[in-house]
Parts: C-alpha cells; sequence; structure tokens
C-alpha cells in the first residue's frame, strides 16, 4: 500500500484567469488536449472552470494552479492554489 491513496490526491489544472469580477471568484480558461481515440488526431478544447480565491488575489491574464475541493456553490468546486505566472 502506498503512503498516498490515489483518493486522497486532488486534481490541479493549470490556466489563465479570464474574468475576476465577482468577489472571492475567478474565472479559470484550461486547455485540454487529447488524441482522438479512432484517428489519433490531436483534439484541442478549452474549458472554463470557476474557481475560489479567497484574498482576491488573481487578475486578468494572470497563470494560475487551481486545486479541486468540495462544493462551495453551484458552479464553484475549484480553489485557487498559486499565482504561478502575473500578468504583463
Amino acid at each position: 500500500m502506498t503512503d498516498t491513496p490515489d483518493r486522497n490526491r486532488r486534481k490541479s489544472r493549470v490556466g489563465v484567469v479570464v474574468s475576476d469580477g465577482a468577489d472571492k471568484t475567478i474565472a479559470v480558461e484550461i486547455q485540454l488536449s487529447r488524441a482522438h481515440p479512432k484517428y489519433g488526431k490531436v483534439v484541442r478544447k478549452n474549458r472554463k472552470l470557476q474557481a475560489h480565491d479567497e484574498a482576491n488575489d488573481a487578475r486578468v491574464g494572470d497563470t494560475v494552479r487551481i486545486v479541486e475541493t468540495r462544493p462551495l456553490s453551484k458552479t464553484k468546486r475549484w480553489r485557487l492554489d498559486e499565482v504561478l505566472e502575473r500578468a504583463r
């Protein structure tokens, strides 16, 4: 048995903040890319996730890491982990 079972690991995603208008909430766009199951061509999709930002730290254009958490509202299931790169 391992020290950290799979059920205790939280998913994390890296994306760009596209909106910070709401209080303590940011919208983060992540890019998903995977090979098509039959044809093998790489298919890219964008997904926008709502994340909790307790300190209102992130701004539009920042690259951030978000982690999965318990449901915080109807649409928020992620929270801000850290700001990786600030927008210029």
